[in-house]
């Protein structure tokens, strides 16, 4: 199901995607030679950071396994040069020669095929010369970039012509020739692809599509021999056979995911990918910039507010935006493990009903806000996490709260109940009770819990719940000392406890209150006083003695809603 729908992403999206047997390569070096195969120059493609390289769209790359194995007029140092690979100890003896032989030997053929090639002569002269003993490599060593190349054997490095502005491996006529590389075994006897329903001589390897924090070399689809895996005698993606064509385009869709802005977000240790099948670019577009603002980096878009992104998910569901009926949503979450990646989460779901569930987790998340304090002007993904975990950076996360997160989100199911404890931990550890805090707690209560008043964006007077009629005497106790002497002690120090313990806290608070009052004018303090006696009257028995992890939550709520309240105008009261 996953492959079959990257495979129908790719044909949605070919246009944007390299053709067939072909990919989007970053090559970090060029060596620069002239039309008979004398060295010329390097020239370094790197970025600033000396990172990344610049991308050309050649052949696609060999799948290697073991042994040797050369890619098309571009690879790495080891390859194309015969550098020794630093980074690790050789199993054997001559490798590198082994391997640039390897790089030559399809040059050599390539030239037989074309005789009449410019390019394929200029390297052909160049290898010739190069692959002898006695070859002198004085222009080449002394060039100012020689040394970091030798350093950078890992790199991909192709050639150039002199005067010329494409490099050689991206040259159409080149890439389109006949080659062996991508043709399944000959031995191998037909079989149905999983994917096509078709008849296909089937991959023997899988490319490689590599995610942050995996090995160069992993793949979402992977077999090992003899590892428990192998059926009826067939080894390695035999037992599960896919077309070369089939095989390609979920590649080269997820290689596309992978590297888009816009259709990807991190999370811990964990990569999700979304896409659509929406064929209106308004659409689509919208959709992937709400996502990335909802759920992106917690620098992302600092001006864009959470109105903004629910009016995208809204004109979806409504219809302002074109979808179609059939119209599907994906979401991919993976993961990186030892030899493969893994595949952490999977939905897919129509593009309303997604919307559906984004706009009930606006809903769930909407709380007033009339003091500011938050810095930010929506609870995207990460600072509902960082709201919620001791560490300071997301990714260095230990559990598995932000991906469960995410999913409640993703399918409209209940929140973890890790986010509430988190979040109350960290209330306890003398953390700000912030807009973020109290919305992410008023969410897991309304989804999670039954037979309960729900919590809404603004003060309910009418909520009779123990805990959360002791969060409002909290906050009005609270009101009272800030008023009258401009200080929060009895916050700093009982607020914890009151929220736990509020039968053995409240009796010492409430007459500390009664101290505060008296320095009060007289209209604030018969306004505090029906208040608190307001309050008190709506307790159904005695204070609780003890209160749990969801009551604890209400104690909160009810405290930072009252004092929101305490902060909203008159007039604004009056119109709800």
């Amino acid at each position: 199901m996953i492959l079959n729908a990257l495979c129908d992403y790719y044909d949605l999206k070919k246009d944007s995607m390299p053709g067939f047997g072909t990919e989007l390569k970053e090559i970090h070096f060029v060596i620069v030679i002239d039309s008979e195969g004398r060295f010329v120059r390097f020239e370094d493609l790197r970025d600033a950071k000396k990172k990344r390289g610049q991308q050309f769209n050649v052949r696609r790359a060999v799948v290697r396994s073991s042994g040797v194995k050369a890619n098309y007029l571009y690879d790495n140092g080891t390859y194309v040069l015969g550098l020794k690979d630093e980074g690790k100890a050789s199993k054997r003896a001559n490798a590198q020669v082994d391997k640039l032989q390897a790089f030559a030997d399809k040059i050599f053929a390539a030239a037989e095929a074309l005789p009449d090639n410019t390019e394929l002569k200029a390297l052909t002269a160049f290898y010739g010369s190069y692959l002898k003993p006695e070859s002198d490599r004085t222009a080449m060593e002394a060039d100012t970039l020689w040394n970091e190349v030798k350093s950078s054997s890992a790199m991909n490095m192709a050639f150039r012509l002199n005067g010329d502005t494409e490099i050689i491996a991206e040259k159409s006529q080149l890439i389109n020739l006949d080659n062996n590389d991508e043709t399944p075994d000959s031995e191998a006897s037909e079989a149905i692809c999983l994917i096509t329903g078709k008849k296909c001589r089937p991959v023997e390897l899988t490319a490689s599509t590599m995610i942050p924090g995996s090995q160069a070399t992993a793949k979402i689809v992977a077999f090992q021999t003899s590892q428990g895996y192998d059926s009826y005698g067939k080894s390695q993606c035999y037992n599960a056979p896919i077309s070369p064509e089939a095989e390609f385009k979920y590649s080269s869709a997820l290689k596309y995911l992978l590297g888009s802005r816009r259709n990807k977000f991190l999370l811990a240790n964990r990569t999700f990918l979304f896409w659509s099948t929406c064929k209106d670019k308004d659409t689509e577009l919208a959709l992937d910039l709400g996502l990335m603002a909802l759920f992106g980096s917690r620098d992302l878009s600092p001006d864009t507010g959470v109105n903004q992104i629910r009016d995208i998910f809204n004109a979806i569901y409504s219809g302002r935006l074109k979808s179609a009926g059939n119209d599907s949503f994906y979401i991919l979450g993976l993961a990186p493990n030892s030899a493969r990646i893994a595949v952490s989460y999977w939905a897919e779901m129509s593009v309303k009903d997604f919307a559906v569930h984004i706009l009930r987790h606006f809903d769930d998340m909407d709380i007033a806000d009339n003091h500011g304090d938050d810095d930010k002007p929506y609870a995207g993904l990460y600072n509902m996490v960082s709201a919620c975990i001791s560490e300071e950076k997301v990714s260095d996360c230990k559990t598995k709260m932000p991906e469960q997160i995410a999913k409640s989100i993703f399918s409209g199911t209940p929140y973890p109940m890790t986010m509430l404890s988190g979040c109350i931990n960290r209330l306890r550890a003398s953390k700000p009770l912030t807009r973020t805090r109290a919305a992410i707690m008023k969410a897991y209560l309304n989804r999670n819990t039954n037979n309960q008043i729900p919590i809404t964006q603004m003060l309910n007077a009418e909520n009779t719940n123990p805990g959360y009629l002791c969060g409002r005497l909290f906050a009005v106790v609270d009101k009272i000392q800030q008023q009258a002497n401009n200080i929060h002690t009895i916050r700093e120090r009982y607020m914890n406890s009151a929220g736990a313990t509020p039968a053995a806290i409240f009796p010492t608070i409430l007459k500390l209150s009664n101290h505060h009052r008296e320095k009060l004018s007289e209209g604030s303090r018969i306004h505090y006083e029906k208040l608190i006696q307001e309050i008190l009257d709506k307790f159904d028995d005695a204070m609780p003695t003890l209160l749990r992890l969801e009551d604890q939550s209400r104690f909160f709520l009810g405290y930072y809603q009252q004092m929101q309240d305490f902060y909203t105008p008159k007039s604004n009261k009056s119109e709800e």
